[in-house]
């Protein structure tokens, strides 16, 4: 057994279930090994797709996913969905071939490029300690959230196992899924585990505090707590809140049923960021998303808020809207595994350092303890859950609900009144993918999901292109929803290749373009100064007769009456994928776009 095929074995039998990649000399035996070994491959026709679906895959399955690229152009066609996965704390596992000669073609400094872009590097070292540097790389992704780039030298790739490794990867394979014995197992690296069987759970989940002094100082020893203090300021903050709302973000995905027991304590309405969307579907208290896909009612409730809590919520730009959502008394808390985040892009009144679901309960815990104001005989206070904001939630939240003007005619459909109908004849369990550009609020808002595992959302660093593969990610993760994946043209065409991915792999995919011929973000920013605009428009595209092409079913919706064809692939096998070539209008400016460009 050599390095390559050791890496294989070791990463399947720690329970990798899934890795995408495209096949290269410097990669082709590891990737053979992973799928000798019982690890699906999914071959993706550019690194970049690869990448996008590898951390797509592990956001919505819960699981570490493995991205296996060539050396030099692989990697850095992966960069962009590295550089996403990174941002968005994906925990993927990049295996990254190495050139050892200096006179390679291949040879670039990969281990400053995926630090610059923010991951995190690891080296199989040799085959001694292949064993040990493999599995500490799992781990550091596993553990902590990340995403975690391991070099393979191309020579150490070559390497013959010593007895001693043999035996370990051999233990490994024996103990298949068991990562605690493969921790026990690279014991010197002093790894522990938390409590409970969550994967994602932080291995030192205690809450910890910190002062409203922003990230520089945030990691200062002396500004951290007691972990008892922590949950006792978080309580008594809630108690006395009379207007609260929690933010769930990315951390807290698969929380809700803990941060809503404890908001229905403390009279808290809830909110999502954006990636987090459906975290709190069919709670009558959702104001779905803060930020700037926020409905008017819903920003204003937000801003009537004395007191916000992020729960793996980082406070973007995005999700604050510049700083206008949170009133100028608001407190602000930040709960977050990492200490280093809290108080980076938004200053808070107190950070807690811990798991969110442990601290939710931490906090509901020491709650039952605490005098209340209001009567002995009340459990729950009514803070901002009262029946007029009930009524305002009911009615006022969604942006469906709220009467527009109607844009369609001229061979071109609004794409409100698209979204809208698109949202009435898609089955309800489903999984929606959304790429970035002008279009991208109308699916986000207006296509609804059923919870928080319906929607996946890859723009931390707001990428055009990404959202195909995606949806082909979270649609291996959750093969039991329909995917729907939401594009412009503009970022259409970026990812067309992996059209034959969703058709080599037959997912019965609902693929969406909204066509306005142009990237319309541009196109609204800076037409309306006078600029020139013929950079950012373009002839039209049929991308019906390109979809069928590529052997998927498509149809072209200038119309609500040409949405039958829809109907009718819904009603059918669903035996090829679908794509709806959508000629949507094309003076609609979104709504959220002149914050956006705001903090470029």
């Amino acid at each position: 057994m050599n390095v390559a095929e050791a890496v294989g074995a070791i990463l399947a039998s720690l329970g990798v279930r899934m890795a995408f990649g495209v096949a290269g000399s410097g990669n082709f035996h590891v990737t053979n090994a992973l799928i000798r070994h019982g690890v699906r491959y999914v071959a993706a026709r550019n690194e970049g797709g690869a990448a996008t679906m590898a951390d797509a895959y592990a956001r919505m399955s819960g699981t570490v996913a493995v991205l296996s690229v060539h050396q030099g152009p692989g990697f850095t066609n992966a960069l962009t969905g590295i550089t996403e996965a990174a941002k968005s704390r994906t925990p993927l596992l990049v295996l990254a071939p190495e050139p050892v000669s200096p006179h390679s073609n291949f040879r670039i400094d990969q281990p400053a490029i995926a630090t610059a872009v923010g991951a995190h590097v690891a080296r199989v070292g040799s085959a001694a300690t292949v064993v040990d540097d493999t599995v500490m790389a799992f781990l550091a992704a596993l553990l902590g959230r990340r995403t975690v780039v391991l070099a393979l030298p191309l020579d150490v790739q070559e390497e013959v196992l010593p007895e001693e490794a043999r035996d370990g990867v051999a233990e490994l394979l024996a103990r298949r899924g068991d990562v605690r014995a493969a921790a026990r197992l690279s014991a010197g690296w002093g790894i522990t585990f938390p409590a409970e069987e969550d994967a994602f759970a932080d291995p030192e989940p205690a809450a910890r505090t910190t002062s409203r002094t922003g990230a520089a100082s945030a990691a200062r020893p002396g500004l951290v707590a007691e972990p008892a203090e922590a949950i006792d300021r978080l309580a008594g903050l809630l108690v006395s809140a009379e207007r609260p709302v929690f933010v769930a973000g990315r951390g807290a995905r698969g929380t809700h049923a803990e941060l809503e027991a404890l908001a229905e304590q403390v009279g808290a309405l809830l909110a999502t960021t954006a990636v987090a969307k459906g975290e709190f579907q069919g709670s009558p208290w959702n104001l779905d998303v803060m930020g700037h896909f926020s409905s008017p009612a819903a920003a204003e409730l937000i801003r009537g808020a004395d007191l916000i809590v992020g729960w793996g919520c980082s406070f973007t730009a995005g999700t604050t809207r510049n700083g206008t959502l949170i009133g100028e008394r608001a407190s602000v808390i930040q709960v977050d595994l990492d200490r280093d985040a809290i108080g980076v892009r938004y200053p808070v009144d107190l950070g807690v350092i811990g798991d969110v679901r442990e601290t939710a309960r931490a906090v509901l815990a020491a709650l039952t303890g605490r005098a209340w104001p209001c009567a002995p005989d009340e459990r729950r206070r009514t803070g901002y859950r009262t029946p007029e904001v009930g009524k305002r939630i009911a009615t006022e939240v969604r942006w469906r609900d709220i009467p527009y003007a109607d844009t369609s005619g001229n061979g071109r459909i609004d794409p409100r009144t698209l979204t809208i109908e698109l949202d009435d004849l898609l089955p309800p369990e489903r999984i929606v993918a959304v790429d970035s550009g002008n279009f991208m609020g109308y699916p986000v808002m207006l296509l609804s999901v059923p919870d928080g595992d319906g929607f996946c959302y890859t723009q931390a660093y707001q990428s055009v292109g990404l959202g195909l593969a995606t949806a082909i990610g979270a649609a291996l993760a959750r093969p039991d929803r329909l995917p729907v994946a939401a594009l412009g043209d503009g970022g259409a065409l970026m990812g067309i290749s992996e059209l034959e991915t969703v058709v080599r792999l037959g997912l019965p995919m609902v693929i969406v373009v909204y066509d306005d011929e142009a990237y319309g973000a541009e196109v609204h920013h800076f037409g309306p100064q006078g600029e020139p605009l013929d950079t950012v428009t373009f002839p039209p595209t049929d991308f019906a007769r390109i979809a069928r092409g590529f052997g998927c079913d498509a149809v072209t919706v200038r119309s609500r009456a040409d949405l039958v064809g829809v109907a009718k692939w819904l009603h059918g096998p669903r035996d090829r994928p679908l794509l709806v070539h959508a000629k949507i209008t094309k003076d609609v400016a979104a709504w959220w776009l002149p914050d956006v460009f705001r903090v470029r």
